[in-house]
């Protein structure tokens, strides 16, 4: 028995011995690859950051964004070997944080360099666990970000400042044309009662100026993938048949039957639907596309009900 024992302990030390030296293979490796062909590498948790990164880092900086496909739902999101040894080689990590890609701050614990700069969206705006994760939609906070990346990159790459700066400039330009329709809806629409199935709504409703009246138990429980309490469900139901609601905004991507009864309700009543994504869609579009693309729809659907008063 003692021998069966010492055995087990033998092999069990050569796997362990093993793991560390094939990790540190792969660190190893990971440390020679980077810069590969001059370039930065850069890993986004999603890829609406990684759209972000990718314009102002230009031709100095290689892009990966881990997340973006369209039929999944981004909260269930499992990592992979390729995701892990994608991360152990990166430059530069983006990770949204709040919870929304905890699978990505495991990635790096598994695997420390103090070398590979960080940046999570969440400690960057002072939010944590249990905030509201959807940043992107929230046109200032946006802002904020992307000068924190021109920052990071400079620091990473100090001889390549000047084109980092003036890759700012333009994407902060680019941004100013969906960022000038979400002013120009506020104005026009300011105070309208709009819903929404979920939360990823309620920064981009509040830049708006509308008023997102769903409950906020319903759409709470919706975005962390729980049952919303009956009384909001029958609320929600209310608002919808009261005709006080004006648009009814859906997550394409966190689909349930209860959403989908709720959609269909709207129809029912005649209020417009419109779908927004989580993720760029489709992937190769670029943020501030897929953004104007989503505010278009929104605006004509207020327009439509406009018209139809």
């Amino acid at each position: 028995m003692r021998t069966h024992t010492f055995r087990r302990i033998l092999i069990g030390i050569a796997l362990l011995t093993g793991v560390v030296l094939f990790g540190s293979l792969i660190l190893h490796k990971g440390s020679n690859s980077n810069n590969h062909n001059g370039q930065l590498q850069v890993v986004a948790g999603e890829n609406f950051w990684g759209s972000l990164v990718t314009q102002l880092g230009g031709s100095h900086i290689h892009v990966t964004s881990i997340v973006s496909d369209p039929n999944a739902d981004p909260h269930e999101y499992e990592s992979s070997t390729n995701t892990a040894r994608t991360f152990a080689t990166a430059d530069y990590v983006i990770l949204n944080g709040a919870g929304y890609d905890s699978w990505g701050d495991k990635l790096l614990s598994a695997n420390r360099r103090p070398e590979r700069k960080i940046l999570t969206v969440a400690s960057l705006l002072g939010k944590k666990d249990g905030d509201n994760p959807h940043f992107w939609y929230n046109p200032a906070y946006v802002n904020t970000v992307i000068k924190q990346m021109d920052t990071d990159l400079i620091s990473l790459d100090p001889s390549n400042a000047g084109y980092y700066k003036q890759q700012l400039a333009k994407l902060q330009q680019s941004l100013s044309g969906y960022q000038g329709r979400i002013a120009n809806i506020k104005q026009q629409y300011n105070g309208d009662k709009v819903a929404a199935t979920e939360d990823i709504f309620q920064y981009l409703s509040d830049a708006a100026g509308l008023d997102l009246v769903s409950p906020q138990a319903f759409i709470s429980a919706v975005a962390e993938g729980n049952d919303p309490p009956t009384d909001s469900v029958t609320q929600f139901q209310q608002q919808l048949k009261s005709g006080q609601v004006r648009v009814l905004v859906y997550n394409e991507q966190t689909v349930t039957p209860l959403t989908e009864n709720i959609k269909k309700l709207a129809g029912d009543y005649n209020i417009p639907v419109i779908g927004v994504t989580e993720t760029i869609q489709p992937p190769n579009t670029s943020f501030q596309d897929w953004m104007d693309a989503e505010l278009i729809n929104l605006q004509n659907a207020l327009a439509a009900q406009t018209l139809g008063q």
